[in-house]
């Protein structure tokens, strides 16, 4: 059988834009966000918000991504989630896993 590229839209991967909000700053979230993903296949990013939040772009498989949400909606060890928002968005067709160590815009 010959193999196929396929697009990332017609492979079946879904892009998700996730906002965590809790006790998610200064908990090492973002790092275990990437550890995480890495495991999982995802691929995206992950950085804090200056309002306190931690935003993440994840792109994957529709299993790996519900997975992957359940793991937010607990977080690492000393986190406290007390909300977590999903949208779908467009495939942007990243590459890894990246951490946005710091927002030059505060």
């Amino acid at each position: 059988m010959s193999k196929q590229t396929e697009n990332p839209v017609s492979s079946g991967l879904k892009h998700l834009n996730i906002m965590v909000t809790g006790k998610v700053q200064g908990v090492f979230f973002r790092a275990s966000t990437k550890a995480v993903a890495d495991q999982m296949g995802i691929k995206g990013l992950v950085k804090n918000q200056k309002d306190g939040t931690v935003y993440i772009e994840a792109e994957g498989k529709p299993l790996m991504l519900d997975a992957f949400l359940d793991w937010c909606k607990e977080g690492p060890e000393k986190a406290v989630v007390e909300e977590v928002t999903v949208t779908e968005a467009e495939i942007k067709d990243f590459k890894n896993f990246d951490v946005v160590k710091k927002n030059l815009l505060w």
